[in-house]
């Protein structure tokens, strides 16, 4: 392991992306990625009397489902990176209190599992383990409840406005197996440019997602053409187009093999979501269902994921705060 720059890690032994599991809710199942998740649900609550009951159950039942696909035992792991929407990590905590393993809660709001991927390679390659799990969740109530309006409400929504994603995924990465490996992880810096449209996060989080690229290609010395696949999780349409545009500025075209979470994983024409997904989960489950199959299947060789976040709560909304960006990259290659 190597230090690249100013905020790039490489790694010499890297770890491979061992096992994936996703589950996703009814929305996101009548979107164009459904064949890809391992479950989906048929309403929100999945047999829950609260909506954030509910998302705990997603997370647990989809960590559950990828340590048993991998035929790996709890006692396997060395370590849980996970993390969510709500207060205090709830959905995560509650939802994997019985695991048994090591649990590191991390937050960094929609780039949350990328940043779990980030941290959990740095700990395995170091020497502190052997194999460790990678989880982030989020459902649409219990997000709108927290962070706008009670769905009972119904506000309209701009169309610069995302849809949370209910799912959830989860990666195990291990020091054993033959690919597909995180060879870099670039950590992102917290970028503010003002924005203070909470239903704009596409143009709040662009800005962080141009600092992460930028760096990642500086620290590495690689170009768009790198990749067969440069994937931001979650900018939605309007951000997307936002990052298009801002990159070519700065001298890199990225739109012949750029696309996005949010946009992925529903039908704008036909969904009403707006702008498209958001949320932790969004990143997680389209990486851990659609992509990592892409991978297994070589459609993909070498994909750029990196996950965008905006660091805002109810609290500094309503103290007048502008919205932090903030993005995590990893190079996936087989």
């Amino acid at each position: 392991m190597e230090k690249l720059g100013k905020q790039t890690v490489k790694f010499n032994n890297p770890v491979t992306i061992l096992q994936t599991a996703s589950i996703v809710g009814p929305k996101e199942a009548d979107g164009p990625l459904a064949q890809y998740f391992d479950n989906c649900l048929e309403d929100e609550f999945w047999g829950e009397k609260t909506w954030e009951k509910a998302e705990s159950k997603i997370i647990k039942e989809t960590v559950n489902s990828v340590i048993a696909k991998s035929n790996l035992s709890n006692s396997d792991f060395d370590y849980c990176f996970a993390g969510d929407l709500l207060n205090q990590c709830i959905s995560s905590s509650f939802g994997l209190r019985e695991l048994n393993i090591p649990f590191l809660g991390i937050f960094g709001a929609c780039s949350t599992f990328v940043e779990a991927m980030c941290l959990a390679s740095v700990f395995l390659e170091g020497g502190a383990g052997n194999n460790a799990i990678c989880a982030a969740s989020s459902h649409f109530c219990s997000a709108e409840k927290q962070f706008r309006f009670p769905l009972e409400l119904g506000n309209q929504r701009p169309q610069s406005a995302q849809w949370t994603v209910t799912g959830s995924g989860a990666a195990i990465l291990s020091k054993n197996g033959s690919g597909p490996f995180i060879t870099n992880a670039t950590f992102g810096k917290i970028v503010d440019m003002g924005i203070k449209d909470s239903n704009n996060m596409g143009a709040a989080m662009a800005p962080a997602a141009l600092d992460t690229l930028l760096t990642h290609f500086k620290d590495t010395g690689r170009n768009p053409s790198y990749y067969d696949a440069i994937i931001t999780g979650d900018l939605g349409h309007v951000g997307k187009e936002i990052l298009i545009e801002l990159a070519q500025t700065k001298g890199y075209n990225i739109k012949s093999n750029y696309n996005d979470c949010g946009v992925l994983i529903f039908n704008q024409a036909t969904q009403d979501t707006h702008s498209g997904g958001s949320g932790c989960g969004c990143c997680a489950s389209v990486f851990s269902g659609y992509l990592y199959k892409m991978l297994q299947e070589k459609k993909y060789k070498k994909i750029l994921l990196m996950a965008t976040g905006a660091l805002t709560n109810a609290t500094s909304a309503q103290q007048g705060e502008s919205i932090p960006g903030i993005a995590h990259a990893v190079s996936i290659e087989i």
